[in-house]
């Protein structure tokens, strides 16, 4: 069986497609269970977010077409609309891309950390539906390590490369605790909207919203764990914070000179940190004239997310190196989790032949009047010379070439203790029993 990954992707497919492929989450259980039923797939995860609907299965190649004939039902989706944007991986490069989407590799944005956690969504969602089984588990759980390894051994995620995100590690850089830095956003737009989120994960206690139309500003604030306020109290909020991050739709800019002059003297010319992330500028370019005031642009961040992009490529090298070894030792070891299970069969069905080779004579023997516990005994015998002649020969090989170590390698495998005097050399070998006629 092998393992397959399919589906559609922002690199193939429009915002729009992708949303009527998507799944919300509280209905990928029965979305599982019924793409299960539907398709005959035994093993099966879905990865749905705003950039991606994908499909991690164990399974024949042929399953990818029958994944593509249930989405197309499941969300009512022509089938020829779905093909020219469909993927699929096969076995080593399913693999490659379950491990490059769980690093950040296949994002939107380089290195962003958001999609690691989504996949162990993924994994989690079909354990709870039932839909995960040993092929699965044993990729979910060699991506999780190999994004873990990208994680910690190189810079994928460390540099900002998005104007919210430069934003906020410029704030970082100027004070000592965000948790005990008053922040206020002006504007509730998708920009501080991210910001706001940044935020959040850097540990800022106090974050105020203001904006014009105050509804939009207080489902921002919902959204962040804000506070809400209205566009005439701007200058007081001006007057509370530390830090402040700018980002309308206006032509002009909104907060003024006299606006930064008012507010310093309120706080006693403590030090302000504006962060202009508008275009066209929300603040007065004047203000950087101020005492106590540090004033950025987007331009000044700009610079930062472009030497960000570089580190993250560079970063992007090593990752998908570390990537490719993992790839190689997940299919090396599933190469020697196959072979095992091969020669496990084939041991165990060469004992079976042999034991029913001795039973049939035994029974022969019986029906011409042999004595059955003569019968038996020989039988016990052949059996015993049968099963043990190969590791016997085995054994006396080692013992006589010197081989210590693997002598007590096999001899450990097979359940049996040397003796404690042995010293870790292996003891004289036994006569070999000759293999039963």
């Amino acid at each position: 069986m092998g393992l397959l990954a399919f589906g559609i992707n922002h690199k193939t497919a429009s915002v729009a497609l992708r949303e009527r492929a998507a799944f919300t989450p509280d209905a990928l259980a029965d979305a599982l269970r019924r793409a299960r039923e539907q398709t005959g797939l035994s093993e099966l995860a879905i990865l749905s977010t705003c950039n991606r609907t994908e499909f991690y299965s164990a399974a024949e190649p042929g399953a990818a077409d029958a994944m593509l004939g249930w989405l197309a039902r499941e969300r009512g989706i022509p089938v020829d609309e779905l093909r020219p944007v469909w993927y699929s991986h096969a076995d080593q490069e399913a693999v490659r891309h379950a491990m490059r989407v769980a690093s950040g590799l296949d994002s939107m944005i380089l290195g962003e950390p958001q999609i690691l956690g989504q996949m162990k969504t993924a994994y989690s969602d079909a354990a709870a539906a039932g839909t995960l089984g040993p092929e699965l588990e044993r990729l979910f759980q060699n991506t999780f390590a190999a994004a873990k390894q990208v994680r910690t051994r190189t810079s994928i995620g460390a540099s900002p490369v998005s104007i919210g995100f430069a934003a906020v590690t410029l704030a970082r850089q100027v004070f000592e605790s965000l948790s005990d830095t008053p922040v206020l956003l002006v504007g509730a737009g998708e920009m501080n909207a991210l910001v706001a989120r940044h935020l959040r994960e850097q540990g800022v206690d106090e974050l105020m919203v203001v904006n014009r139309t105050l509804a939009r500003a207080e489902t921002l604030a919902r959204e962040a764990g804000a506070e809400a306020m209205p566009w005439s109290l701007l200058a007081d909020a001006l007057a509370r914070a530390d830090m402040v991050v700018s980002c309308t739709a206006s032509a002009e800019p909104v907060i003024s000179l006299a606006q930064v002059r008012a507010a310093l003297r309120q706080r006693r010319h403590r030090p302000l940190l504006l962060i202009d992330i508008a275009v066209p500028r929300d603040i007065d370019p004047a203000v950087a004239e101020l005492d106590d005031v540090f004033l950025y642009t987007v331009d000044d961040l700009q610079s930062v997310v472009d030497a960000g992009w570089r580190q993250r490529e560079a970063a992007a090298a090593q990752a998908e190196a570390l990537i490719s070894a993992r790839v190689q030792l997940f299919a090396g070891q599933r190469r020697i989790q196959q072979d095992a299970g091969a020669t496990i069969r084939a041991l165990r069905e060469r004992a079976q032949r042999q034991a029913d080779d001795e039973r049939g004579r035994a029974l022969d023997a019986i029906r011409q009047g042999g004595d059955p516990e003569v019968v038996l005994a020989r039988l016990q015998h052949n059996l015993l010379n049968k099963w043990l002649h190969t590791p016997t020969v085995a054994l006396r090989q080692l013992a006589a070439a010197g081989e210590g170590e693997q002598f007590a390698r096999l001899a450990t495998l097979l359940g049996v203790s040397l003796p404690d005097d042995a010293g870790g050399q292996p003891a004289a070998a036994g006569d070999d029993p000759a293999p039963a006629s």
